[in-house]
């Protein structure tokens, strides 16, 4: 599926793509209204995140002029206005859902997913998709993780993590890089919040801890075998 995504500030974009790339998305950019009109005159995205102040022309008369020739795409707008107004006006236009600047680009990835289930996008679309190694088997699709036949009851962030890690398995994640893209951007913690979460996995895991080893001085590999 292909996400269009619609701002004028290159950094909020490139945000978004990292998020969506991580969640399977792939994402094509506009710097501004106009742009994202004739981008999407030419090719239909699955979905489309729209900024709504932006130069050229606005995210709600981008929306306007995008639903001429696509009626059916749906569109989460973005904004840094939370004004009761400008939220009636987005849904009268037709817009799925209305996200308020600063957002959480986790909780944006999870109203993307709604939406897309929403409006039946994703629907048979979506391959379940399973990872086994050894006694280890992760199930990204239906959030569940089991040792041996036996399902793990996990926190939230022990699922981030062990996902995040079995994604990129084989590979040295920093401890910057984990923080990062587990707990966000904004996470104003230290080191051990991380190392007390890979500590709380482990036990979870038993006889699969020793699948994440410890680089000392960098950070945590997720063993391919």
């Amino acid at each position: 599926m292909t996400l269009l995504i619609v701002d004028d500030e290159a950094r909020i974009r490139s945000l978004i793509a990292k998020y969506a790339a991580f969640e399977g998305y792939e994402t094509e950019e506009a710097a501004d209204g106009m742009q994202a009109v004739e981008m999407s005159r030419k090719k239909h995205y699955d979905l489309i995140i729209m900024d709504v102040m932006m130069p050229e022309l606005d995210g709600f008369s981008a929306v306007r002029e995008i639903r001429k020739n696509d009626s059916t795409v749906p569109v989460i707008m973005l904004s840094a206005r939370g004004e009761e107004y400008d939220r009636i006006h987005g849904f009268e236009l037709g817009v799925d859902d209305y996200v308020v600047k600063p957002f959480s680009p986790k909780e944006l990835m999870m109203r993307v997913g709604a939406v897309l289930k929403r409006s039946g996008v994703s629907g048979d679309k979506q391959e379940e998709e399973i990872v086994t190694l050894g006694d280890l088997t992760v199930n990204f699709t239906a959030r569940r993780v089991s040792v041996q036949g036996q399902e793990l009851d996990l926190s939230p962030k022990e699922y981030e993590l062990l996902f995040y890690m079995v994604r990129n398995r084989g590979i040295a994640l920093s401890r910057e890089k984990l923080i990062s893209e587990v707990w966000g951007y904004d996470f104003f913690g230290d080191d051990r919040t991380l190392d007390t979460h890979i500590k709380l996995l482990r036990r979870q895991l038993g006889p699969c801890a020793d699948k994440i080893t410890t680089l000392r001085g960098v950070g945590y590999r997720f063993e391919k075998e």
